[in-house]
């Protein structure tokens, strides 16, 4: 079983906090082995309800606080996992939440597409709200168990087939491109065509193949609009609830106010390199690619992303780019300074500085990120 960062941050909450607690992440990350792991470490009495079987959905949607009250019976913690299928879940808990204060909760919700709207009005004030991603580089080396001067060494399977925890615990390339191929078709959407209506279910399908080849480009959304045949709104509707529904997040341009900075335009990048992969059926060597720079600048933006989330550090995230060419691949912009990252796979091109973003910003830091400089930047240990 591959540990996660966020085992024991939950186990805490659930011991000493009264606010029922909420795990957001994609379908087969791990959410349900991690809470099950932290139930086995507190040994309550727990009640457990899975809504995608149906069991007790009619109870937990019923807003009848003595059917919620006999339903949790002598119970002193209720796990609910795939919340975002009971109706009103929000306003239920709140009643559950209310009538039994001693009562520990904690819910888990595949999309943040539902569950957030059900859950953050009617228990405001009352949850603590996680996000499990798929597996970190941190966590990936404590199950590899491999020492940090190695990693450079060992990162193309990340790059290639991900961070799912199956797709790293199943041995055999022809077995994890067939676990992620299943993973894309089964449940990559699932949560976002039941909940969301889709219209055009085909053509989100043919969106994100469009975004998988546009990994580390300027996105248009009314490019995106001609190739599919459908309107802005329309584009930009899916990409949100592809967002919500943990299968791509979007990294806006900053503006310092320069008129010569691009910021009306996003990039788009992948939470797991592996289902973008899968999506375009390439799980070739990068050796034999022509999109490994690509693959690392979403690989280490996903992974900044998890490292920021799981050490409550938090910075607004952009790119830098200028009408003239001039660009920086990521920006932390945290208590008033700027940290603009370059990404290079190729250790040869290594820089120290960037002359263009110093003109620009001389009082912000840069740095530039090879499989040799990840340790630093990207884990918690030094081990």
């Amino acid at each position: 079983m591959i540990d996660r960062i966020l085992e024991q941050r939950l186990a805490q909450e659930l011991q000493s906090s009264q606010k029922i607690i909420i795990l957001y992440g994609s379908r087969q990350v791990g959410k349900t082995t991690l809470i099950h792991k932290v139930l086995r470490q507190l040994n309550k009495k727990t009640l457990f309800v899975n809504a995608d079987s149906g069991e007790y959905v009619d109870i937990l949607s019923s807003r009848d606080p003595l059917r919620l009250k006999r339903l949790i019976g002598d119970h002193n913690l209720l796990f609910i996992d795939e919340a975002q299928r009971i109706p009103d879940i929000g306003i239920n808990l709140k009643i559950i939440h209310d009538q039994k204060k001693e009562l520990r909760v904690i819910v888990s919700g595949s999309s943040s597409l539902d569950l957030a709207n059900r859950i953050v009005e009617p228990l405001t004030g009352r949850t603590w709200t996680y996000t499990l991603f798929p597996v970190s580089l941190e966590e990936w080396r404590r199950f590899r168990k491999y020492p940090t001067y190695l990693l450079d060494s060992q990162l193309e399977e990340l790059l290639l087939f991900g961070n799912y925890p199956e797709a790293i615990t199943i041995a055999g390339k022809d077995r994890k491109i067939q676990y992620l191929n299943e993973l894309r078709r089964a449940y990559l959407y699932k949560d976002i065509l039941a909940l969301a209506k889709i219209r055009y279910p085909e053509k989100l399908d043919q969106l994100v193949q469009l975004l998988a080849y546009q990994v580390g480009q300027l996105v248009s959304i009314q490019e995106l609009a001609n190739n599919l045949q459908v309107s802005r709104e329309t584009v930009s509707n899916y990409i949100d609830l592809l967002e919500k529904g943990f299968v791509v997040f979007k990294l806006p341009g900053f503006s310092g106010n320069l008129r010569k900075e691009i910021t009306k335009m996003s990039k788009v990048y992948f939470y797991d390199l592996g289902v973008r992969n899968a999506v375009i059926n390439n799980f070739s060597p990068l050796n034999l690619r022509n999109d490994t720079g690509a693959l690392w600048e979403n690989f280490l933006i996903a992974e900044r992303k998890k490292w920021l989330a799981y050490n409550f550090s938090y910075a607004n995230t952009y790119f830098w780019r200028t009408h003239t060419g001039a660009e920086i691949d990521y920006l932390e912009e945290k208590d008033g300074r700027l940290h603009g990252y370059e990404f290079k796979w190729n250790t040869k091109k290594y820089r120290s500085r960037y002359a263009p973003w110093e003109q620009a910003y001389p009082n912000g830091t840069f740095e530039c990120i090879t499989p040799e400089q990840i340790g630093d930047w990207l884990l918690n240990t030094e081990t």
